[in-house]
C-alpha cells in the first residue's frame, strides 16, 4: 500500500463552527449547505450552546437499543455539547427499515451513521437528491479523515464516485498490508488438537488425510465423548454454507487450477483475468469432493440450514471436530484448535485464495451519509471527524473503558512516550463478538496500522489471529492479484446489481444442493448455460474493465 511520510494526527483537535451553524435561536429554517461558508476559528468543541443533529443507526439485538446509553455517546455529547436523536433498528431488520425511512423525503434525519449502503445504494440515493456530496466538508470541517486521506491517498481515490463527487463518511480497520493483513483470509477452518492427539493422529496436510481424519472423529465419536465430556454428538465437521467466514469453500483451493471458492465468487488470475470461481472445473471436483464427505456423514446435517446462534451453540458444547470462522473463541477456545494448512489437493496443488479487496485492508466504503435535510452540515461533518480521532476510532470498532457495571474492552494507559493509549484488556473466557457488540458503535472510523502501540494496543484475540496466519498460511498465497474495491458509474452499477442478485443466488442455491445431494456431474452443463443465461459473461466484462482500470491508476500513482 502506498502511503505518504507518516502524519501524526492530534486526537484532541479543537474544531470550530460558527453560531450560525447551531441556529443561535433566530427561528430561521437552513436549507442544507453543500458549500458552507462558516469559518472554522469561531466556535470550539464543546460548543457553547447546546447543538443538536439527528442519525439513523443500527445495534445488534442482544445490545441496547438506545445509542445514548452507551459510554461512547456519553462521553462524546460531553465533550461537544451536541446531542444526537437517534432513530436505532434492529441490525437484522435495518436493510428494510433504512430503506422506508429514506422514502420519506420530506422527514430526513440528518444522516445514517451506520448506513450499511452499498454503491448502487450511494449513487441512487444521490441522483435522487436524498443524499449530498461530502468533499468540501471533508476539506473544511474533518482535519482527523483528511489526515488520513493524505497519508493513505487511495483512500481517497476509492471514496470518490465516477462522477468525482465523494458522498459517503468511509470505515477503515487496518492490520497489516496486502498477504500480511488480517483481513487477507476470512473462512479459516480450526481443527480440534485435543482430539488429534487424543487419538495419535497428525494434523492433515493433504484433501485426503483430512477426510481420514474425519473418519477417525466419527469412528471414535463415542471414545471422545466419554474421554472430553462432551455434550451432545461428535460431529466432524460444521459450517454454515454460503454465510461468508462460516463457509467451507477454503478446502477446495487445491482442486484443479487452485482458485476454490470465495465470499462474492470472483478470483484474478496472474495474468489479469477476472474470473468467477463457480464455473471452475476444479470448483466442480471439489464440490464433488465435499459432497463425498457428506455421503460419509462426515458432515453436520444441520451445516446447510442452521443460523448463527445454533452454529455457535454446539461450538459452546465442545462438539467440533472442525470448524469454520473468523475467530475460533468465538465458536470455542484458542486451547483446543489450531488452523488447518492450506490443503494439497489430489494432484499436490496447495493454493489459498486470498479474500478480494484485502489489499487495502477493512474497507467499507458506504458507512456514513449525511441528507438533504441536514440544515448545520458544518456541526454535522466536524462531529462526524471526531469518530476518525485516533483515541475515538478504537472504541467504536472494539468498545471502550470506563464502565461501571459491565466488562470493558480497554483501559487507558500510556504509550512509550508518557502519552494517552487505549490498552486491551484480557477477554478470558469472554466472546470477542459478544463483549464488542454491548460496546461497540462502528460507524465512520479509521483505525491505522501506525496507532497500534501508540495510540492503541493490537487486539489480543486479532494478534494470535494475525501470527498464527502469517504462520500456517502465508507461504501458501500464490495468487499475484485480488479482485479491488472499485467504485463503478451507476450504469455499470445497475448492471451488476441485477446479475449479481441472479447470478450469485443460483450459484450459491446449487452450491449448497451439490454438496448436500450431489448431481454436479449430471447438471454441470446445463448449470454453465443457465450461469450464461442470467449473464455472466457480460458481468465478467463489466468486472474486467474495472480490473484493468484500477490497474492503470496504479500506474499512475
Amino acid at each position: 500500500m502506498r502511503r505518504k511520510k507518516n502524519t501524526v494526527i492530534a486526537a484532541g483537535l479543537s474544531l470550530v463552527l460558527a453560531c450560525s451553524v447551531v441556529g443561535c435561536g433566530d427561528g430561521k429554517k437552513m436549507e442544507a449547505e453543500i458549500n458552507p461558508d462558516t469559518p472554522v476559528e469561531e466556535v470550539a468543541f464543546p460548543l457553547k450552546e447546546k447543538a443538536e443533529l439527528s442519525f439513523i443507526t443500527n445495534a445488534p439485538a442482544t445490545s441496547t437499543q438506545d445509542p445514548n446509553q452507551r459510554e461512547i455517546f456519553k462521553r462524546l455529547e460531553k465533550q461537544t455539547n451536541v446531542h444526537i436523536d437517534w432513530t436505532c433498528f434492529v441490525a437484522d431488520q435495518f436493510a428494510d427499515k433504512k430503506n422506508l425511512a429514506l422514502a420519506q423525503f420530506g422527514n430526513l434525519p440528518d444522516g445514517l451513521f451506520n448506513a450499511g449502503m452499498n454503491d448502487y445504494d450511494l449513487l441512487r440515493y444521490a441522483k435522487q437528491g436524498i443524499i449530498i456530496p461530502l468533499e468540501e466538508l471533508i476539506d473544511k470541517y474533518m482535519p482527523n479523515l483528511q489526515a488520513v486521506f493524505e497519508q493513505y491517498p487511495e483512500y481517497r481515490t476509492m471514496c470518490t464516485a465516477p462522477d468525482g463527487h465523494i458522498y459517503s463518511f468511509p470505515w477503515i480497520e487496518q492490520l497489516g498490508e496486502g498477504k500480511e493483513a488480517i483481513q487477507a483470509i476470512g473462512n479459516i477452518p480450526y481443527i480440534n488438537k485435543k482430539w488429534l492427539d487424543f487419538l495419535g493422529l497428525e494434523v492433515p496436510d493433504t484433501t485426503k488425510e483430512l477426510e481420514q481424519v474425519l473418519i477417525a472423529f466419527r469412528d471414535n465419536a463415542d471414545l471422545l465423548e466419554s474421554e472430553f465430556e462432551i455434550e451432545g454428538d461428535v460431529i466432524p465437521m460444521s459450517f454454515i454454507i454460503n454465510n461468508g467466514d462460516q463457509d467451507p469453500g477454503i478446502l477446495i483451493n487445491g482442486f484443479g487450477e487452485g482458485y476454490g471458492d470465495t465470499g462474492d465468487h470472483f478470483a484474478v488470475t496472474d495474468e489479469g483475468k477476472v474470473i468467477y470461481t463457480t464455473v471452475q472445473e476444479g470448483y466442480k471436483e471439489g464440490i464433488q469432493w465435499l459432497h463425498g464427505l457428506v455421503e460419509q456423514d462426515l458432515v453436520d446435517p444441520e451445516a446447510f440450514t442452521q443460523e448463527w446462534s445454533t452454529y455457535v451453540a454446539k461450538g459452546k458444547s465442545h462438539r467440533y471436530g472442525l470448524c469454520f470462522t473468523w475467530d475460533i473463541s468465538n465458536i470455542d477456545n484458542y486451547e483446543d484448535y489450531v488452523m488447518l494448512p492450506a490443503l494439497a489437493g489430489p494432484e499436490g496443488l496447495v493454493n489459498i485464495t486470498r479474500q478480494n479487496n484485502s489489499e487495502t485492508s477493512g474497507f467499507d466504503r458506504g458507512r456514513c451519509v449525511l441528507t438533504t435535510s441536514c440544515r448545520n452540515t458544518a456541526l454535522a461533518a466536524a462531529w462526524i471527524d471526531q469518530m476518525y480521532a485516533p483515541l475515538q476510532s478504537p472504541q467504536n470498532n472494539w468498545g471502550t473503558y470506563g464502565e461501571k457495571d459491565s466488562f470493558n474492552i480497554f483501559e487507558m494507559s500510556e504509550n512509550a512516550q508518557g502519552e494517552k493509549m487505549l490498552k486491551h484488556m484480557d477477554l478470558g473466557e469472554q466472546s470477542p463478538v459478544e463483549v464488542r457488540e454491548a460496546q461497540s458503535v462502528n460507524g465512520p472510523l479509521a483505525i491505522l496500522n501506525e496507532y497500534y502501540d501508540t495510540y492503541v494496543t493490537q487486539p489480543t484475540d486479532a494478534k494470535w489471529r494475525l501470527d498464527n496466519m502469517h504462520e500456517v498460511y502465508l507461504e501458501d498465497m500464490n495468487s499475484k492479484y485480488v479482485y479491488p474495491n472499485v467504485f463503478m458509474s451507476i450504469a455499470d452499477t445497475n448492471k451488476v446489481s441485477q446479475y449479481d442478485t441472479d447470478i450469485k443466488k443460483y450459484a450459491e442455491q446449487k452450491k449448497a444442493d451439490w454438496i448436500l445431494n450431489g448431481g454436479i456431474e449430471e447438471e454441470w452443463d446445463s448449470y454453465l448455460k443457465k450461469m450464461e443465461q442470467y449473464g455472466l459473461s457480460d458481468y465478467l466484462k463489466i468486472k474486467q474493465k474495472y480490473f484493468d482500470q484500477y490497474q492503470e491508476s496504479l500506474k499512475n500513482e
